[in-house]
């Protein structure tokens, strides 16, 4: 597959994606769990089908310490055992806050309620942020076509040094 546009070699793109990681400087710094974030990256870029930010936050996730079943489970959280109730919980609300259109009235209250019983406010804050810039950035490459495969841990930090 090639790449409909090079973000990379586009002004305009890399200034949007620089100031959408600057953002998310906030969402790492909240006290989410770091390994939930990436759970919720890699299941929202599942839904989404966006193989490069799959590529990227699995390669991550490992690099990090997670395990690969947990990695290979995420699909099916709601019948793996690997989960803690409040990964569940945060996985949950990234689907139906993925999921918008799919559902009439959006995020259910049972699922707000479920992430609340595990994340206090400024983290259930970071999770709604971090469930809304994934699939910013998700819509960003599947429109483009961004492929996966060829990325390495540690790349994204690096470019954005630039």
């Amino acid at each position: 597959m090639e790449a409909r546009l090079n973000m990379f070699g586009s002004k305009t793109a890399m200034g949007f994606v620089k100031r959408l990681v600057a953002a998310n400087l906030s969402v790492a710094d909240s006290g989410l769990p770091a390994a939930t974030q990436e759970l919720v990256k890699i299941r929202a870029s599942q839904i989404n089908g966006c193989s490069g930010c799959l590529d990227m936050h699995t390669k991550e996730a490992a690099a990090a310490g997670e395990t690969a079943l947990r990695l290979t489970m995420v699909a099916a959280w709601r019948d793996a055992t690997v989960f803690t109730e409040a990964e569940r919980a945060a996985l949950e609300l990234t689907e139906q806050g993925t999921r918008l259109a799919d559902a009439a009235g959006g995020v259910t209250d049972e699922a707000w309620a479920a992430a609340a019983k595990h994340y206090d406010e400024e983290q259930l804050a970071a999770l709604v942020c971090l469930i809304a810039s994934i699939n910013t950035f998700n819509r960003l490459n599947v429109m483009t076509r961004q492929p996966g495969g060829g990325y390495v841990a540690g790349q994204a930090a690096a470019l954005m040094k630039d």
